[in-house]
């Protein structure tokens, strides 16, 4: 019968706890760290039984065993990891679209907003697109549209 690496090395289920509850308190990359000390050190260096004593990510942990064995310590920036903005990637939209809609548009019958409305919705002709868009040079937004219906301007 084989010994699980916990009872070989004298583990209780008291000291996982207390490990457990311990590395809660520490902030991160020091955490990482912390969990490959532990893995280590009682569970001879395996992420996978970290993973599956402690509920570790193995990844982690051996993330944090190789900083402890080079020095290099690897920051996480988790707010750069986002998708950016519609806004953000193309900065003209919101100008084009305003561009597109603005004859179509009429104040509140009430004037009782600033607000415009139109009967336009994302769904109306390709053709009400101008020309003046495509020969701007806008081709990263506008390419697209050349490709899908006949324009004989282009």
């Amino acid at each position: 019968m084989k010994i699980s690496t916990l009872e070989k090395n004298g583990i209780s289920p008291e000291v996982m706890e207390t490990i457990s509850l311990l590395l809660d308190r520490i902030p991160w990359p020091s955490r990482r760290q912390a969990m490959a000390e532990v893995t280590t050190i009682l569970l001879d260096g395996k992420p996978r039984v970290a993973e599956d004593v402690f509920g570790w990510s193995r990844v982690t942990v051996s993330l944090g065993m190789n900083e402890l064995r080079t020095g290099i310590i690897c920051n996480s920036d988790l707010s750069r990891r986002r998708k950016p903005k519609t806004e953000e990637k193309y900065p003209k939209l919101l100008i084009d679209i305003r561009e597109l809609m603005e004859p179509e548009c009429q104040a509140d019958p009430h004037l009782r907003t600033t607000l415009a409305y139109t009967d336009k919705t994302a769904a109306f002709s390709p053709q009400s697109f101008s020309c003046k868009r495509l020969v701007r040079g806008d081709t990263a937004f506008c390419s697209h549209y050349v490709r899908h219906f006949d324009a004989p301007w282009v």
